[in-house]
């Protein structure tokens, strides 16, 4: 008889512990705000690049209509271009941080492992946090390859050291792109 309070107190701090536990564990579904603002903005960059480059478009046209007016106007009209692909590439990135924090702490999407049959294939495959970063730094890079690229089209090169401030840009690019595809390459051979 003696024992038996502490085995009834024993038995409420288990019912308690499971309690919070299966709170705690309700909890991460609060990750559902970041996914969803995250999906929303994917659509609203995906839109503001389709109208950067539409607008481009139809400055291209009416370009046509009143005749040439020379490289810098090209050089804005293909910046515009540049820069809907920026933002198509900012809204991929949103897209895999939504899809990859879903992933990660709410459910696997049962849809893309049937679609994959299993394989472990595209920028949507995320298992772990390490992937999630590394395809994040990825595309965020390559946005950032791209932007500079923009810049580099109405960059005037008349002299010495904006023709130095070029080439320096280009090697930096190249570095980049060789940097995010030698991690893969070196991967591949191992």
């Amino acid at each position: 008889m003696g024992n038996q309070p502490k085995l009834h107190n024993s038995g409420r701090a288990k019912r308690l512990e499971l309690l919070f536990e299966k709170l705690l564990w309700r909890f991460r579904l609060v990750a559902m705000l970041p996914v969803v603002m995250s999906l929303v903005s994917t659509l609203v960059t995906f839109i503001l690049g389709t109208k950067s480059i539409f607008r481009s478009l139809m400055a291209l046209q009416s370009l046509e209509a009143i005749g040439d007016q020379g490289h810098s106007f090209e050089a804005e009209l293909l910046a515009g271009i540049v820069s809907g692909i920026d933002l198509y590439l900012i809204g991929i990135a949103l897209l895999i941080f939504g899809y990859g924090i879903y992933e990660l702490l709410i459910s696997s999407i049962d849809a893309a492992r049937e679609a994959n049959s299993g394989a472990s294939n595209g920028l949507l495959d995320i298992r772990d946090l390490d992937q999630l970063k590394e395809k994040l730094v990825k595309v965020l890079v390559v946005a950032l390859i791209v932007t500079a690229f923009k810049y580099m089209l109405t960059l005037k090169v008349d002299d010495g050291p904006s023709l130095l401030l070029f080439c320096t840009s280009v090697l930096v690019l190249a570095l980049s792109g060789y940097l995010i595809s030698g991690n893969r390459h070196h991967k591949d051979h191992s």
